[in-house]
């Protein structure tokens, strides 16, 4: 369960990165709000899963999957460039992921 906790937390640090581009420097009300409650609910989250997670373990994986989600968001979302050796990197941060996961008892 705690795993699932991060990988929420995680996802809702994408939520709010993608949320404070639409900001447009906290003038818009809506997407303010949205991104303030997905940046203290991301924050909640971690401090649950770090309960039980190693520190390195938890602040790795919560801004590994952050990283990640909001690169992928960009691309989708906001047509940044998506070459090989950029989703290559991503890869790579996806691997460190998946093994401090493997890795954490």
């Amino acid at each position: 369960m705690t795993w699932i906790i991060l990988l929420i937390a995680g996802l809702l640090e994408v939520a709010w990165a993608v949320g404070l581009k639409y900001t447009h420097g906290f003038t818009r009300l809506v997407p303010s709000a949205f991104t303030l409650v997905s940046m203290a609910g991301s924050v909640f989250l971690l401090g649950l899963a770090m309960r039980q997670l190693p520190l390195g373990t938890a602040y790795a994986v919560w801004t590994g999957i952050g990283t990640v989600g909001t690169a992928i968001a960009g691309m989708v979302l906001l047509g940044e460039p998506a070459g090989a050796l950029r989703l290559g990197c991503i890869a790579l941060i996806v691997a460190g992921i998946l093994g401090l996961k493997l890795l954490t008892p």
